[in-house]
């Protein structure tokens, strides 16, 4: 009788791990075409930028080894820290003018009672319009000539048109307002989830204390979502920072460089340049991947503050 259960348990213990193994085996199978696009796309362009990085690129044909001449010719560049802090200024309008819309409307449509569900789908509406599309519409909002429409405003009210993009001052934030248009409604709805979990309890204990909505807001819903405010923080810098598709959509750079990025950089280096500056092109995306890369770690050690704090 022993024997025959000492048989069951091993027998149990044998079906257990081969079970396991399969699961892992059908795991493994289901993430393959995954693991073949992240090499393809992610990996292999990102050891071979490093590598080439190195040498005198002829177009993207290897030449000889020149160890840091690239980096130097990247740093050395006259345009190098204009264009450095002009992704900083990028950055740094992004969060005065992108980082509090989206939570203040998640807020506004959390207190609702109301249409709130037909007014999360209008609001939604310019994260579904393509973003080239999106940007040549903007572009022509605003349209420095009287035909735009921005400008058809001032007219109306009285006032003479204005430069708006090809106004140095005012292309960085421009774009960012933009940038801040088009994203907002996926952020919005990622802190609308948020405040969703924070539990109703609290709010009427607060509506009891005699608490307003923007007393609520400051003193229950942002103590709760405090996690989710810092992560979306340190992922919005990151994505900023390697903004190139609007800047090369609405004003090519200018005017006289001054909206120009190192993402719209590395892409006058790459393609631009008719080869000629190709490595150039390969060390300053990996000076990008570094700075980045400092960034996401901090992201990945907020991230797991975040959820050790959450359980």
């Amino acid at each position: 009788m022993r024997l025959k259960d000492h048989n069951t348990v091993k027998l149990k213990k044998r079906m257990k791990v081969t079970s396991r193994f399969r699961n892992n085996v059908d795991a493994w199978i289901l993430l393959i075409p995954a693991v073949i696009v992240l090499y393809l796309m992610i990996w292999r362009p990102t050891v071979l930028g490093t590598v080439w990085s190195f040498f005198k690129m002829r177009g993207y044909s290897i030449g000889e080894f020149c160890g840091l001449d690239n980096y130097r010719m990247v740093i050395t560049h006259t345009q190098f820290l204009p264009t450095l802090w002009n992704t900083v200024k990028y950055v740094l309008w992004s969060l005065v003018l992108g980082y509090l819309p989206p939570l203040l409307l998640a807020v506004i449509i959390n207190e609702m009672v109301h249409f709130n569900n037909g007014f999360r789908s209008i609001i939604y509406l310019p994260a579904v319009i393509p973003g080239i599309a999106a940007m040549l519409m903007w572009s022509y909002v605003y349209y420095p000539d009287q035909t735009g429409l921005l400008n058809v405003i001032l007219m109306k009210l009285g006032l003479e048109p204005y430069t708006w993009l090809t106004n140095p001052n005012f292309a960085i934030p421009g774009i960012v307002i933009y940038c801040t248009w088009k994203a907002f409604p996926g952020t919005m709805l990622l802190y609308y989830a948020s405040i969703q979990s924070v539990s109703t309890e609290l709010y009427e204990a607060a509506i009891i204390d005699g608490a307003g909505m923007l007393n609520r807001a400051w003193n229950v819903t942002r103590p709760q979502i405090a996690g989710t405010l810092l992560l979306c923080l340190v992922n919005q810098i990151i994505a900023v920072f390697q903004i190139m598709q609007e800047p090369l959509a609405m004003t090519g750079g200018g005017p006289n460089g001054a909206s120009i990025s190192l993402g719209y950089q590395l892409y006058k280096y790459g393609f631009a340049s008719g080869g000629k500056a190709t490595g150039q092109a390969m060390a300053l995306g990996v000076i990008i991947f570094l700075i980045l890369l400092v960034l996401t770690i901090f992201y990945f050690r907020l991230n797991k503050k975040v959820e050790d704090n959450a359980y």
